[in-house]
């Protein structure tokens, strides 16, 4: 049996479930409803050209529909597990299904176990043209409507509990919210599928989209005397999971962008009530989506933009840095202790 599964590329690891599987869900939806999103907002924004404004509207709402983005979850999971083309292509169907009725939890878990079977049938009878995809199909169906639902429904509960606790205690569970969510965000597993998955919005999001800014902007401050200003962009632009093998060899460097954090996260839920929904709650600032949802969540104006530039970008920088200068000045970071290998 482990020969058989070895060769069909069904591995049973913990990894490439809560990992990988994790992380191509997140560009499945990065790719549909996220990206729908950000040019639904643009077109709102367009209103002074009345065309352009309803086509980017049309545009997004169409990649922001359920089946759409639950069908390019279940592609891109598929894609991830290297699953043989007729599974892959069948699991959009597996994806889109669970999503309708479990939403992204749902769709997660219907794409996984339906494509690890139609691994496991492909390309083992001469009908398989046939018999993959509908087998694929199938599974996508009985557990999405057996498994899905309540996975999706115990993940929004948890998400509902997450958010209560935090307009009841939003000094305390503002801090563990960033640092938990802003960890994730650094680690190799996706913090954009579990705060879509747990549905987090609210001050609970701004917080935790607080903790993946002062993840990203902190080690792109602090590393720059190792990487320059193109790790700079590749970190605070792109994303601090760069720093991942550092932090293996030298855990004590994930310490001045994790208090910057805890630090900045109550300012976002007692004082400034900083909001974001599920979209830009784990994104921190990749690609600004944590603060396009911010705008998309609290409106647009100078007010909400400077708040956002000082507790996103230039606090979260200077924390770090005073953190991490009194670090070296205790010889526990060393030169070259952050520096990223591109290869």
């Amino acid at each position: 049996m482990k020969k058989f599964f070895k060769r069909k590329g069904v591995t049973l690891s913990a990894r490439d479930y809560f990992v990988t599987a994790l992380s191509f869900m997140a560009l499945g939806l990065f790719s549909s409803l996220i990206i729908g999103l950000i040019i639904k907002t643009l077109g709102e924004q367009l209103h002074f050209w009345p065309m352009l404004s309803a086509s980017f509207i049309e545009m997004g709402e169409f990649a922001m529909d359920v089946k759409i983005w639950g069908g390019a979850i279940g592609i891109a999971i598929a894609y991830g597990l290297k699953a043989p083309p007729l599974v892959m292509f069948a699991a959009l169907f597996s994806g889109a299904f669970g999503a309708e009725l479990g939403g992204p939890a749902g769709s997660y878990v219907t794409a996984l176990i339906a494509t690890e079977i139609g691994k496991l049938i492909s390309k083992e009878t001469r009908i398989d043209i046939i018999l993959t995809p509908f087998l694929t199909i199938a599974a996508g169906f009985l557990v999405g409507s057996f498994i899905g639902p309540p996975i999706g429904n115990f993940m929004f509960w948890f998400g509902e509990v997450i958010k209560w606790a935090t307009n009841q205690q939003p000094f305390i569970m503002g801090m563990i919210v960033a640092v938990l969510l802003g960890i994730a965000l650094t680690a190799p597993i996706s913090s954009l599928a579990i705060t879509l998955m747990l549905s987090l919005d609210g001050i609970a999001a701004g917080a935790a989209t607080v903790g993946g800014a002062a993840q990203m902007i902190g080690f792109a401050a602090i590393s720059y005397r190792d990487n320059g200003f193109g790790g700079v962009l590749a970190q605070g632009v792109g994303t601090s999971m760069l720093q991942v093998a550092n932090i293996i060899k030298k855990p004590i460097i994930l310490i001045p962008p994790t208090i910057a954090g805890a630090v900045l996260a109550p300012l976002a839920t007692v004082w400034l009530k900083m909001e974001n929904n599920p979209m830009g709650a784990g994104m921190g600032t990749s690609g600004f989506v944590g603060q396009i949802m911010t705008f998309e969540s609290m409106g647009f104006s100078w007010d909400i933009f400077w708040i956002i530039l000082f507790l996103h970008v230039i606090a979260p920088a200077i924390i770090s840095l005073l953190i991490a200068e009194w670090f070296r000045k205790k010889g526990w970071i060393q030169q070259g202790d952050m520096k990223i290998n591109y290869e």
